[in-house]
C-alpha cells in the first residue's frame, strides 16, 4: 500500500481533482499538463496581445518632446498607421516561445511548495498560499519570465525608432547578445522578480481563497468553468492594482535606454521625480483588460484541455 504521508508533486494533486486549473496558465499532470499548459497559452497570447503590445508602449512614453502617443487609442491608431494590423502583434513571437519553460517553472514550483504546507485535509493556509505564489512566481522569473520578457520589450521598444533594427526573432536577439552579451537579455532581472512574485503570490492568493469561499464546507463541490473563469479574472484585476508600479519600472529597466538608470530604486526615484505617482500607473487599462481575459481565458481553457487529454491519454 501506498504511503499516504509521501507527497509526489507529479502525481495527482488533490486540488486539481476537485477544481481543475489552480493557476493562471500551465500544470497538470507531468507531461499532460506541459502540453495543456503551453497550448492555452498560445491560444491566450495570440487573443491579448494587442493590449500587452499597447502596454507597453504606453509605460515606455515619457513626457516632453519624446512623447509619442496621447492615450490608448492614439497608440493603436498610430500603429495600425504606420505598421499595419500585424504591427501590434510585434514581439509576439518572444512570449510564444517562452510559455512552455515559464509553465513548467510555475508549476513544478508551486506544486513543491504546496505539497509541503498543506494540512491534512490537502487545504493551504492564507500564508501558505501567499508563500507557494510568491516561490512559484520567483522561479518563473529568474527561470524563463526575465529572458522572454527583456526580449519583447527591446523588440517594442525597436519599433518605436525611426530605423528599427531587427528583422526577426533570431536576428533580434543574436544583436542584443552581440552588443550587450548574455546579460543583455537579463536586464530587469530583480524588478521581474519583484513582479513576478507579488503577480503569483496575490493570483493563488485571490484564486485559492474565492474557490474556497465557493465551495464551503463541501471541499469535492465541482467549480464550474465558467465561475473558475471570472474567478481568474477577479484574481487577475487583483494583481494589476497590486503591482503595475513594479510592472512599469520593470518596462523601463527592459527597454533600449535602461543604461539611463542605475539600478531598480534609481529607476524608480527618476520616474517619481521627474514624471510623479501616475506614471506608475501608465497602462494600467490595457493591462487591466488583458490580464482579466488572460487569466480567465487560461483557467477555462487549461481545464478543457486537461479533461480532454484525461479521456484519451490515460496514465
Amino acid at each position: 500500500m501506498m504511503d499516504r504521508s509521501f507527497v509526489n508533486p507529479f502525481g495527482q494533486r488533490p486540488w486539481m481533482a476537485q477544481t481543475g486549473a489552480a493557476a493562471p496558465s500551465g500544470g497538470g499532470k507531468g507531461l499532460k499538463g506541459i502540453i495543456a499548459g503551453g497550448i492555452t497559452g498560445g491560444i491566450e497570447i495570440c487573443i491579448t496581445y494587442p493590449t500587452e503590445y499597447v502596454k507597453t508602449q504606453l509605460q515606455l512614453d515619457e513626457k516632453g518632446a519624446n512623447k509619442k502617443y496621447n492615450g490608448i487609442s492614439d497608440c493603436i491608431k498610430k500603429t495600425v498607421q504606420q505598421k499595419g494590423f500585424f504591427g501590434l502583434y510585434r514581439g509576439l513571437s518572444v512570449l510564444l516561445y517562452g510559455s512552455i519553460p515559464k509553465s513548467a517553472a510555475r508549476f513544478g514550483a508551486f506544486e513543491t511548495l504546496k505539497g509541503h504546507m498543506v494540512d491534512e485535509s490537502g487545504q493551504l493556509s492564507a500564508s501558505g498560499k501567499l508563500l507557494a505564489g510568491l516561490g512559484a512566481g520567483v522561479c518563473e522569473a529568474v527561470l524563463a519570465v526575465t529572458p522572454m520578457e527583456t526580449i519583447k520589450v527591446k523588440f517594442i521598444n525597436d519599433q518605436r525608432s525611426a530605423k528599427p533594427q531587427y528583422k526577426g526573432f533570431a536576428h533580434g536577439v543574436g544583436c542584443i547578445i552581440k552588443s550587450e552579451g548574455i546579460s543583455g537579455i537579463y536586464k530587469g532581472v530583480t524588478p521581474t522578480i519583484l513582479k513576478q512574485g507579488s503577480n503569483q503570490a496575490i493570483r493563488f492568493y485571490v484564486m485559492e481563497t474565492l474557490k474556497d469561499i465557493y465551495k464551503g464546507d463541501d471541499k469535492n463541490k465541482n467549480v464550474p468553468k465558467l465561475v473558475v473563469g471570472a474567478f481568474g479574472a477577479i484574481a487577475g484585476a487583483a494583481s494589476v492594482f497590486g503591482n503595475t508600479p513594479l510592472d512599469v519600472v520593470k518596462t523601463r529597466m527592459q527597454g533600449l535606454e535602461a543604461a539611463k538608470y542605475k539600478n531598480t530604486a534609481d529607476c524608480a526615484m527618476k520616474i517619481w521625480r521627474n514624471e510623479g505617482l501616475s506614471a506608475f500607473y501608465k497602462g494600467t487599462v490595457p493591462r487591466l483588460s488583458r490580464v482579466c481575459l488572460d487569466v480567465a481565458i487560461t483557467f477555462m481553457i487549461y481545464d478543457s484541455f486537461m479533461d480532454l487529454f484525461n479521456k484519451i491519454w490515460k496514465d
